[in-house]
């Protein structure tokens, strides 16, 4: 399993249970050991069996994950700074939050997509379903009856013929992009490619923005839970989200702006890190000498924040999917039941 990314659960769940294995007194070979023994998956345990080898050899945390090379550089990082400043423990109990938070935005995002897309789904099927199948047995009908049905119904009729007949065309299209979809997932230079372009694109901009904001005050309060001073804590955690040139420039302009002598909170609500409540609560944090708990509450609200938006955006698109679909649907059948309708009262 090496070099494949772990899920942020995984991180998560790791760097807690190494922390309190820690904060007992266990060392590091015996604690992974125990872990590795409770891992309910193989992959799991391979992962962990990477770092054992390593610690056996007396390496410290920092290097073990360094070697191991299915954890991300970030959690290296951060754990050579704790192990450096002599705050290992909190470190990880951090690192455990932050990825805790990453991952409920990721769950959050997952969710956001996949009941649209099946939706989605279900609504180009019903619609393709009407046109290819139930429209030709209706133009059959009023055929039989001497009259045809009305310019809309045909228009759509003649378009579903034009599906049927060109389904072996977009068979291998659909198939190709699918095949393009799996390779920019599996392909991890292809994945990173198609990422930077999209975070240059968007990653500043709506939802997006406020994820990367998101991301950058988890980090703030991993940075500064490791012991980093002020300017460090903002380099390392712009490194955790860089790829975007808006949000490079701003985690830029606050460290520009911590340079003159200003606070934390006035740099990263100058900057526009921070909207002005939370800079409120995170300068009233640094005055009573809580900065990192203030941090911590901040990147919580984040999250929330988040999630709300996002829950939004989906509970706008459902809605309009489902009005679009039922309008669609009630344009063919009128197309169909008013001629029909006329038929059957000049009969009476």
């Amino acid at each position: 399993m090496s070099g494949k990314s772990l899920s942020n659960a995984f991180l998560s769940a790791f760097c807690l249970e190494v922390a309190m294995l820690l904060q007992a007194g266990i060392t590091l070979y015996d604690g992974v050991l125990m872990l590795q023994d409770d891992e309910p998956t193989q992959e799991g345990k391979e992962v962990l069996q990477q770092l054992l080898d390593s610690l056996e050899k007396g390496k410290p945390l920092s290097a073990a994950l360094h070697e191991a090379t299915s954890y991300p550089a970030y959690l290296t990082q951060m754990a050579e700074i704790g192990e450096r400043t002599g705050r290992l423990v909190e470190t990880l109990r951090a690192l455990s939050q932050h990825y805790d938070r990453q991952e409920r935005i990721s769950a959050s995002i997952k969710n956001a997509v996949l009941y649209p897309a099946i939706l989605l789904v279900m609504m180009v099927v019903v619609v393709i379903i009407l046109i290819v199948q139930v429209l030709p047995i209706f133009n059959e009908v009023f055929n039989r009856l001497g009259t045809q049905m009305s310019p809309v119904a045909l228009s759509l009729m003649d378009f579903g013929a034009w599906l049927s007949g060109a389904s072996v065309g977009i068979a291998i299209v659909l198939g190709a992009l699918i095949i393009l979809a799996l390779a920019v997932v599996l392909v991890p230079s292809l994945r990173e490619r198609v990422v930077s372009t999209f975070r240059d694109s968007f990653g500043h901009k709506g939802v997006w923005g406020d994820i990367a904001n998101s991301q950058f005050t988890s980090a703030m309060v991993l940075s500064l839970s490791s012991g980093l001073d002020t300017q460090e804590a903002v380099h390392m955690a712009a490194t955790l989200g860089g790829g975007n040139k808006v949000l490079e420039a701003k985690n830029k302009q606050c460290l520009e702006i911590l340079g003159t002598g200003k606070t934390l909170a006035e740099a990263m609500l100058d900057s526009g890190i921070l909207n002005a409540r939370n800079g409120r609560m995170l300068s009233l944090g640094t005055r009573s000498g809580q900065a990192d708990a203030a941090m911590a509450e901040i990147a919580q609200r984040s999250v929330k924040d988040v999630q709300l938006e996002i829950d939004r955006l989906v509970s706008r698109i459902e809605p309009t999917m489902v009005i679009i679909t039922s309008v669609i649907v009630g344009i063919i059948l009128l197309a169909v039941m008013l001629p029909l309708m006329g038929i059957m009262t000049s009969i009476g």
